[in-house]
Formats: C-alpha cells, structure tokens, sequence
C-alpha cells in the first residue's frame, strides 16, 4: 500500500470514530473512491450495513444486534453533517419526560428534516424512525438546540439537534388526534411548569397551523401554568371559524376545537354542528 493511500485511509479513518457510520455520499466527499471504500470493508475497517452505508466497528459491535438509533442519529449529524432534528414525543423524552415516551425496544424516533438518506430505513437499528417535514414553522431550526445530556455521545461533543421543550410540546400536538392521543400529551402537559414564555411566543408567532395554536391553549388553560400570563393572544394567528378535529367531540368554547369531551370545561360544552 502506498504511503499517500495509506496517509488517505488514516486521515479518513481519523475522522470516524470507532461506533459511528459513514455512507457513500460522504467517503466520495472525503475524496474516497468506490473502489478504496470497498477495498476498506474487505479488510474490516469498515462494515457495509446496507447498500451505501458502512460502520466503522469498535470492539463491541454485533452484527447480529441492532445499532443504537443514538448512535445513528449522531453519525448523521456530527460525522455527514446532515440537516434534521429529533422532535416531538421523542425530545420530550429526551427533556425528561421519557415516563411518556418509550426510546427503546420498540421506540419511534420522529426525526425532521426536509429529507432523510434512503438507507435509513434498511439498516437495522433498536428503534423505527419516523419522519416529518419542516412545515409546521416558518423557521425550521427555531428553537432547536444541542441536547445537553444526549444517549450517545462523540467526542464529549453533543451527540444530535433535538426540539427544546416549547418546540417539541407543539410538534407533539401536531400529531393529534393520532401520535401520542389526547390523554398522554395531557400528562406531559401538566408536568412542563418551566417552560419558557418568551421561547413559546416566539414558536406560536412562528407556527403556521392555526390547529396547533389553538390546542396548545386548550392545554395550557387546562393545567393553568404560571407562564400562561406572559403570553399575549393578541399577537397569534387563532384563524377564523370552527374546527374538527375529534369525530363525536366537543367544542372548545374559548378555542373553537373540537376535542374529546373531558378537555371541555363542565357547564360550558357545547355539541360540535
């Protein structure tokens, strides 16, 4: 071998740490041939998982075991640097509230993202990932932050982008009345006293879907958290007019929703036209 093919495979190799997964697109960025790529699985220094993905091994891989969606996830963020976020019901559990939101065995991941790599769903991994489109905000990274305490980590660094708690509540109540359902967001909403006012107006002046806004007051009013106050309806995009969202509901009286009956205030339901 070469010393500049050798110095090439070290310099790659350098820039993988051992656990994490590379795929085609980035090797031929890194100036790695298909050719050289394929020469490297032979030898072992990387594993083919799937057409055009590898993983660089470390002592405890398994390829019998799935890989950690963690790992996964920050492999495509901090190694390809590819755009997406974790959000919804899984960065809540990631926030602390994983009470409600399962993130093993038979988990769903929601990642967003404009688009995901195909061979995402050919590998095998610990989790099924779901993904979602940037739609809901205007700005899709508002309010997307490096995770301070993620599952996996390389380097010590952030391992992934995930939704902070005010971002991820609402894209949580964008999956209603499928997702999570009505009584379990009910539960996580009455455990977020901390959220961030200023945060939260700036995410419901950004959201684009009038359904959103409208059942994250019927919550909020719900559970009657002492950030309620700071933030002004006034500024919010309510829309016009009733909407269906619950075949057989009630509807809101403030938030012209309709939503399952015990979300209504008793003496002011009134049957959905």
């Amino acid at each position: 071998m070469s010393g500049e093919r050798g110095r090439k495979i070290k310099s790659v190799l350098d820039a993988v740490p051992p656990g994490a997964l590379v795929d085609s697109k980035w090797l031929n960025r890194h100036h790695v041939a298909d050719s050289l790529y394929h020469d490297y699985a032979k030898r072992g220094w990387l594993i083919r998982l799937a057409r055009g993905v590898f993983i660089r091994p470390d002592s405890t891989f398994d390829a019998d075991q799935p890989l950690s969606w963690q790992a996964v996830t920050a492999s495509m963020s901090m190694i390809m640097e590819m755009p997406f976020h974790v959000g919804g019901m899984t960065a809540l559990g990631l926030h602390g509230y994983g009470h409600y939101a399962q993130l093993s065995g038979d988990a769903r991941v929601t990642l967003y993202a404009e688009q995901l790599p195909g061979w995402l769903s050919r590998i095998k991994v610990d989790a099924r990932f779901e993904e979602r489109s940037l739609k809901l905000f205007a700005d899709p990274v508002l309010g997307v932050e490096p995770l301070n305490n993620p599952g996996f980590r390389f380097g010590g660094e952030a391992a992934f982008p995930v939704s902070n708690p005010e971002r991820a509540i609402l894209e949580a109540l964008d999956e209603l009345p499928d997702g999570a359902g009505f009584d379990q967001l009910d539960k996580v909403c009455q455990g977020l006293a901390g959220l961030s006012p200023r945060k939260l107006m700036a995410l419901l002046t950004d959201c684009r879907k009038v359904k959103v806004v409208r059942l994250f007051f019927v919550f909020a009013d719900r559970h009657g958290r002492a950030w309620l106050k700071h933030l002004d309806k006034s500024k919010l995009d309510f829309g016009k007019g009733d909407r269906q969202l619950v075949k057989g509901g009630k509807i809101h009286p403030a938030y012209r929703i309709t939503v399952p009956a015990k979300f209504v205030t008793s003496g002011q339901e009134s049957d959905h036209a």
